[in-house]
């Protein structure tokens, strides 16, 4: 079993104390973990850490409005379906939904903080907690979607994945940004209920063949059975946006039929 202080001694240990980390994490890769998912962001916070994580909402999807269909958008116009679970609500900072099965259960338990600020962003939020959380999130908006990121790479901070590779990792899909790409538009209800254009991030699926480019950059660390790598972002954003530019084909997934990946690239 690990516990809060022997996490707080592996974040004091790589040189976290007091920064602003994006953290992507698998509780289950830490192995026996006494406090659970919040024994994890509470060692960041009695560090001085600012931690931000990816909380994305996608039930909060609505269908494209009429004329509103860009092409090479990733998405099959004719799914109706889909995109019926959003139809009646309406997303807010001040909620705590997400995609628990997919984002994982510390961003949920992150939510769930008193002080935490929630970007504005109906599907794919970024929501930080401690003495910088306001900075790193004020600029998310419908159309911005990865503007915390870019403030980590401001703020000189880092990216730290837990116990998960690149496929989780959401500044890669800033990185595709940087390189030219379009992101995707996907569509949710504004205040007035209807449907609002939201800046979306593709497929991640084929992340993991980055590795060879941008694997050296790491720093890795251990807590409990988790393996720990440690990114600075803004290092980080500028190779992978050049690999991107220099081998588009790095970002394809394993699935000969999928829309997104060859719609971005």
């Amino acid at each position: 079993m690990i516990t809060k202080k022997e996490m707080s001694e592996t974040i004091k240990k790589a040189g976290l104390a007091g920064k602003c980390v994006c953290g992507h994490a698998s509780l289950k890769s830490f192995g026996e973990i006494k406090g659970g998912a919040e024994a994890v962001i509470d060692a960041f916070l009695e560090n001085n850490c600012t931690l931000m994580m990816p909380t994305h909402s996608w039930n909060y999807m609505v269908h494209p409005p009429e004329g509103q269909r860009p092409e090479r958008n990733g998405m099959d116009y004719s799914a109706r379906d889909s995109f019926a679970a959003g139809k009646n609500i309406v997303f807010t900072p001040e909620t705590n939904d997400i995609v628990k099965e997919y984002m994982g259960a510390v961003p949920a338990a992150l939510l769930e903080y008193e002080g935490r600020v929630r970007g504005n962003h109906a599907i794919a939020s970024f929501t930080a907690v401690g003495p910088f959380a306001a900075e790193l999130i004020r600029h998310q908006s419908p159309m911005d979607v990865f503007a915390p990121l870019r403030e980590l790479a401001e703020f000189e901070g880092f990216v730290v994945l837990m116990g998960v590779g690149f496929t989780k990792m959401t500044l890669l899909h800033l990185a595709e940004q940087m390189a030219g790409r379009n992101m995707f538009i996907r569509w949710a209800n504004g205040p007035d209920k209807k449907p609002l254009a939201h800046e979306c991030g593709g497929c991640s699926e084929g992340f993991d063949k980055f590795e060879p480019y941008l694997g050296t950059l790491a720093k890795e660390v251990k807590a409990g059975d988790s393996r720990w790598r440690i990114f600075k972002a803004r290092d980080f954003l500028k190779k992978a946006a050049r690999v991107i530019q220099l081998e588009p084909e790095v970002t394809r997934c394993g699935n000969k039929g999928c829309l997104r990946c060859e719609d971005i690239i």
